[in-house]
């Protein structure tokens, strides 16, 4: 069943386009891992598939329903998104931030329901936050408040999970955490996820398949293996790559080569 369909997808800001003609699908179940240099067009990519931007030309359907047929709270409670960056104007707990997550299904102003309490502790479980939940944001660590914000997007009970840079500015432990946390995400809950990365090693070793994007084209798709090829990789970042294989783990190991 394909989560998301993209189809002839292209949007410019005023300085000029950033997408022109992206067009691939994601099956359900599936991790699709979005690479490729700075200004590939990967974030605007993600704003697009959660309605925070409206694409120029193209079509978007989830789930085989057309994106811009759907109500914000629809969208909302298909598509959730882990953000690069996570701030928040006031001193909240981990509680009351996972809670925020339950915002598309509320049925009033202030009133928090059984089910909304069950779906964040579920949330807090799931990401090991439990013993985080009275501490304040601002106290955590950088791997501790990105689990956090993970949690808070779970908390919507998403089909779609949507990550920006979900590993930026951690150390390699930290990193690890979150990779095994998407995996079991996706085994357990069966989502759908997008994740966006710079991190060429990280991708490769979470995903199903990938999409290369480049000057706001699909340069190209296709299984890590079919993908992390030193001719493609050299094509899309302009410099000289290493790639092999960790001999304990089979997994692909990317480097810039000197």
């Amino acid at each position: 069943m394909k989560a998301i369909e993209v189809t002839d997808l292209a949007f410019r800001y005023r300085n000029g386009r950033v997408l022109d003609g992206i067009s691939f699908v994601v099956e359900a179940g599936e991790v699709l891992g979005v690479i490729g240099p700075n200004s590939a067009g990967k974030t605007t990519l993600l704003r697009l598939l959660s309605r925070v931007l409206v694409p120029e030309t193209g079509k978007v359907t989830l789930f085989g329903r057309n994106l811009d047929a759907l109500t914000k709270r629809e969208v909302a409670r298909t598509v959730a998104v882990v953000p690069q960056e996570f701030q928040v104007a006031f001193p909240f707990t981990v509680e009351q931030v996972v809670a925020m997550g339950r915002y598309p299904h509320a049925r009033g102003i202030g009133f928090e329901t059984g089910e909304d309490r069950r779906a964040a502790e579920q949330a807090l479980e799931e990401t090991g936050t439990r013993h985080l939940a009275g501490k304040y944001l601002d106290q955590l660590s950088g791997g501790e408040k990105q689990r956090v914000v993970i949690a808070r997007a779970l908390a919507q009970e998403p089909r779609i999970l949507l990550l920006d840079e979900p590993m930026a500015h951690l150390d390699f432990s930290h990193q690890m955490e979150i990779l095994r946390l998407l995996r079991r995400l996706k085994a357990e809950r069966g989502l759908t996820i997008i994740l966006v990365s710079h991190d060429l090693n990280a991708a490769a070793g979470c995903s199903d398949r990938l999409l290369l994007l480049k000057g706001g084209t699909v340069l190209t798709a296709g299984r890590p293996g079919e993908v992390m090829r030193a001719e493609i990789l050299e094509s899309a970042y302009g410099c000289p790559i290493w790639i092999g294989t960790d001999p304990q783990t089979g997994m692909i190991r990317i480097l810039p080569r000197p």
